[in-house]
């Protein structure tokens, strides 16, 4: 139901939450998504270890005294590239130069220092970071700030879309909004739809992790992958870069192949990005500062022929036409996007950061149907905002804890005119086509569509970590997140024949908030809240990682008391009336073991259970029961009722891989997976007692993936590195989409439960990344995706009832390659350079799109007349070839 639901229901998460907090035990730790550490051993050139040595991260306050077995540990270092030395009386002093931390992982550094009775220069040695790590417990892709500046990529999304395993933001045949995206430890993601609420440029990434197989008790609501994403942060001193780029889609000569306009317009795209960072005059303060303005306009135009109050008799087909005939693109894109970030070490022991990152996005998707009447589409406007305060307390050499407060807002609307009642709806009436002219293309009038979704969350999360010896470090922390959902139509517009003055007319009438059938925008509270305790043991041999999360659900909703008479509109039935939602628990343990064989090879094992509670916009589209109110045998249909006393839907994940260091310069990567998936959201159908049946949502779907995954990373050889990688897998199940089985009833098929392919079965995915980079002076970078063909249904005439079995065909495969070519200069206060980015160089037209059924191709239809208006229609086609060119700056205060 729209609203309700019990009191108290936040005390009843909370109570919870401590108990389940309580159970995991103490001591415990947690490193908070954002930070790494450091450890090894310190040891003389026999081999005893050397008691007292003092490790320093320079430049940094971090370090540790090794103890009685020459071991040593450095917790809470902030994701980046590092020189850490090695010092004790009597012996040459090390440096280590560029070590790199990871957020999560542990960085295995060992020294052996030299006796001397006389002062030397220390040994300064460059760090070579392993192929492969042989200790961690599952899949887990890490891209480090350079590594993503050498990439054609732009987005965060772009940067995950090339990892082993994601298939178009599905991870390992997984739905998609199974995927959980946090900013420095804390989870962004929109409950609405379980993705992310900020877009992020890649100029603010300081480390991306991609998990794609199994994960630890940490990370929850999501079954089939993490991305973590790191932050960049100020400095001691002043830094600043930019970027600026113009482009534009470059296909001469395939107008016809691609039916559009094939027209070059260089400034089509513009992006302007800016940084800064570095002290403040607050003492031990610094800050960063980011700001980008991103321009774009799609490939395909269209033509004002038509304007929205044009008048068409769609009787004769006489067609007024008073459109200036511009031509102006379809759909278009303005960004204002930025971050803000401080960071204050002036308490003891404490660091205090603060963060916002703000997308303010105005824009117009493509519907083609406007290609002749542009200013007719709606468009779309989105403001999200994700910010809040990070706290890090140093209890000790050993123990710290992490409290964030965090503020995840996200505001979207669609529409053509904001107000309802706006007199120009009136003017321009609906959009209104003459079937066969134009291929059904809009002559006149506007879109009606309005339609609004805002999200306001906000969460707590607590954490803390304890190095309690040399083999342990344990992890807990709760999390509690308070979520208000709003979505809806904000006023409708219907046409009404009504008697004006004795003449019968249609009149167009605004109807504002009149459930069942024209509820106003719609209010949710859902709350949810989880707590995880987790050890990672760490022997000389052996790498485990165990943990038990707890998870909490309250819709704060209600639902019917009696299904069989949901809106208790039956005579003579048993009254049905409003029943509170339940608070849903689960238990989810969590295990990953790591083997090394030896220094250049090991094993690893993972195993899982994960729970996720399904989007908000699922459970509660269509769930005021009441709607019902008219059902009776043989009725027209209501569509699938949502249900918000649902639960979690639930995957158990397997994984066994392998790691091998082939040479100092290539390692191998090799993992076996197997997923087994339960309780998603499907559709029951209820009889009622009066004979009737409606379809609502519950936990029935199911499925399963099998799948492996090889990759090969080549360190650089001169100037020449690579990877590459394949995943070869199938996912199965009743089920791609929660309503598919009503749909498939409606439609007069079985809707018997059958394991089908998914629609993102994708057997066979090859990424090949290839660089060529000569630091301080060029780089060059190919990237080249290649996959098979998605399932479809073919038919084999055209109408009803003429398909085959779901999913049984393959659309072809496709192969796109993306460039990205840098020069870089060197001056004396600062560096720039010229680099040039190419999309699908070889402009290919199809990959991963759709096709007709009746071929499997999607270039051609065996029922034309039928198809006609998809036939002719661009947007079928994958983007066609896009070039841009910049120039990058960057630099210190006093140069060098």
């Amino acid at each position: 139901m729209a609203r309700g639901g019990r009191r108290g229901s936040a005390g009843a998460a909370i109570l919870a939450i401590s108990i389940a907090a309580l159970l995991c035990g103490s001591p415990v730790s947690v490193l908070a998504g954002t930070t790494g550490k450091i450890a090894g051993s310190v040891a003389d050139s026999k081999g005893l270890p050397l008691q007292g040595a003092t490790v320093v991260l320079l430049g940094k306050p971090l370090g540790a005294y090794a103890d009685k077995d020459g071991h040593y540990d450095i917790l809470n270092i902030p994701a980046g590239t590092y020189d850490v030395s090695f010092t004790y009386v009597g012996y040459r002093s090390k440096t280590v130069q560029g070590i790199v931390v990871s957020a999560d992982l542990t960085t295995r550094l060992d020294a052996v220092l030299e006796e001397t009775a006389v002062a030397m220069e220390e040994v300064v040695v460059k760090a070579e970071r392993p192929v492969v790590d042989v200790n961690l417990t599952s899949t887990r892709s890490t891209l480090t700030r350079d590594q993503i500046a050498d990439l054609p990529v732009q987005d965060l999304e772009d940067v995950v879309n090339l990892q082993a395993g994601v298939v178009d933001g599905h991870f390992r045949g997984g739905r998609i909004g199974e995927v959980q995206y946090q900013i420095d430890g804390v989870s962004t993601n929109n409950p609405f739809d379980n993705t992310s609420s900020v877009k992020i440029d890649r100029s603010l990434l300081q480390e991306v992790q991609v998990i794609s197989g199994t994960f630890d008790a940490e990370y929850g609501q999501a079954m089939s992958g993490v991305v973590n994403t790191v932050l960049r942060q100020g400095g001691d001193r002043f830094e600043w870069s930019g970027e600026v780029y113009s482009g534009g889609y470059f296909f001469p000569g395939r107008e016809d192949e691609r039916l559009a306009d094939d027209e070059v317009r260089p400034a089509g795209i513009q992006n302007y990005q800016l940084t800064v960072s570095g002290p403040t005059p607050l003492a031990n303060t610094v800050f960063l500062a980011s700001g980008r303005r991103f321009v774009h306009d799609d490939y395909v135009y269209g033509t004002r022929v038509f304007t929205p109050f044009d008048t068409t008799n769609t009787r004769t087909g006489v067609i007024s036409a008073s459109g200036d005939g511009e031509k102006v693109a379809l759909g278009y894109s303005r960004e204002w996007s930025g971050l803000v970030k401080l960071t204050n070490a002036s308490l003891q022991n404490i660091k205090l950061n603060y963060q916002a990152i703000v997308n303010s996005i105005d824009g117009r998707q493509i519907k083609y149907a406007y290609v002749l009447n542009p200013d007719g589409a709606s468009k779309q406007e989105t403001f999200s905002v994700a910010h809040g305060i990070d706290v890090t307390h140093t209890l000790g050499k050993s123990t710290f804890y992490n409290l964030s407060l965090r503020q995840n807002y996200f505001d979207y609307k669609d529409y053509r005119y904001e107000d309802v009642y706006d007199a120009r709806y009136d003017s321009a009436g609906p959009a209104t086509l003459i079937r066969g002219v134009l291929h059904d293309a809009y002559l006149k009038g506007v879109d009606f569509t309005r339609y609004e979704q805002k999200t306001d969350t906000k969460v707590l999360k607590w954490s803390i970590s304890s190095q309690v010896s040399a083999e342990h470090n344990l992890k807990a922390g709760v999390e509690y997140q308070k979520s208000k959902i709003e979505f809806g139509t904000p006023g409708y517009l219907r046409y009404f024949v009504t008697d004006i003055n004795g003449r019968i007319e249609e009149v167009l009438v605004r109807i504002i908030d009149q459930p069942p059938d024209f509820p106003a925008v719609q209010e949710y509270n859902p709350t949810i809240a989880s707590a995880f305790a987790q050890d990672q043991i760490e022997w000389d041999d052996l790498t485990l990682r165990m943990g038990l999360r707890f998870d909490l659900f309250d819709a704060n909703s209600t639902v019917p008391s009696d299904l069989s008479n949901p809106a208790n509109t039956i005579q003579g039935a048993p009254a049905s009336h409003p029943k509170d939602t339940t608070i849903k628990t689960r238990l989810a343990p969590r295990l990953g073991v790591a083997y090394p064989i030896n220094e250049r090879a090991g094993l690893h094992f993972a195993y899982g259970h994960f729970y996720q509670f399904p989007a908000m916009k699922e459970i509660f589209s269509n769930a005021d029961y009441n709607v019902l109110n008219k059902l009776q045998a043989g009725g027209i249909s209501y569509g699938t009722l949502g249900n918000p006393d649902i639960k979690p839907e639930q995957t158990v994940s397997y994984e066994f891989g392998f790691k091998y260091a082939m040479t100092r310069w290539m390692g191998l990567d090799a993992s076996l997976f197997y997923k087994d998936i339960r309780d998603l959201l499907g559709v029951e159908f209820v009889s009622t007692y009066n004979g009737a049946e409606y379809a609502r949502l519950t936990n029935v779907d199911f499925g399963n993936v099998t799948g492996f995954t090889i990759s090969v990373d080549q360190k650089p050889i001169g100037l020449f590195s690579a990877s590459l990688d394949y995943t070869w897998q199938q996912a199965l199940g009743n089920s791609s989409d929660p309503r598919e089985t009503a749909t498939r009833a409606e439609a007069g098929d079985d809707p018997q439960p059958r394991e089908v392919p998914f629609n993102w079965d994708q057997r066979h995915t090859v990424n090949l990344t290839a660089t060529l980079a000569k630091p301080d002076d060029f780089t060059a970078s190919a990237v080249v995706r290649a996959a098979s063909g998605q399932p479809y249904t073919p038919v084999i005439e055209s109408g009803f009832g003429s398909g085959l079995d779901t999913n049984s065909g393959r659309k072809p495969g496709g192969i796109v390659v993306d460039l990205r070519g840098e020069k870089k200069f060197r001056g004396r206060w600062a560096s720039w350079g010229i680099f040039c980015r190419v999309f699908n160089l070889f402009d290919e037209r199809y990959f991963n799109g759709a096709v007709f059924n009746s071929t499997g191709s999607p270039y051609y239809s065996r029922f034309p007349v039928t198809d006609e208006v998809a036939l002719n229609d661009p947007t079928r086609f994958y983007p066609p070839r896009r070039i841009e060119l910049g120039i990058s700056l960057g630099g210190l205060t006093g140069g060098e």
